[in-house]
């Protein structure tokens, strides 16, 4: 049996000039109004660096490697054995620490050795900071 959708209602939009708390409304003309608010919120450009940058540090295989490198440089067949997937699935995982600045490969005859940079320790540090 196919499933129906059932529609969602609209959702109401409040008046910001009447229909809210009274502190907030305080608050917020404090502050600038809708205008100062929207003013204080970063550029969509920003916005959009800052969520590659976590999506990057969201995954455990990326942490993993960026743990492993913070001992010592690799070259990618000692990661591969430390995080024991695929070498395409590596490479799309090493691509995205490369792309963010969390790491970087240095061409060392046939070898490509990585290391972590200081903005992958950083990173790091961050994480531990945050409670993990």
């Amino acid at each position: 049996m196919p499933q129906t959708r059932t529609r969602s209602r609209p959702v109401k939009c409040c008046d910001v000039t009447r229909d809210i708390p009274d502190p907030i409304r305080n608050e917020l003309d404090k502050k600038g109004g809708m205008e100062g608010l929207l003013a204080r919120i970063p550029k969509q450009a920003a916005l959009y660096a800052s969520s590659r940058l976590t999506q990057a540090l969201a995954d455990p295989i990326r942490l993993t490697v960026m743990y492993a490198l913070l001992s010592q440089p690799l070259c990618v067949c000692v990661i591969k054995a430390v995080v024991q997937i695929a070498d395409s699935k590596l490479s799309y995982h090493l691509t995205i620490l490369k792309e963010q600045e969390f790491i970087v490969g240095e061409q060392q005859g046939n070898w490509i050795i990585y290391h972590i940079t200081d903005r992958g320790r950083q990173a790091l540090k961050c994480t531990e900071k945050m409670g993990v």
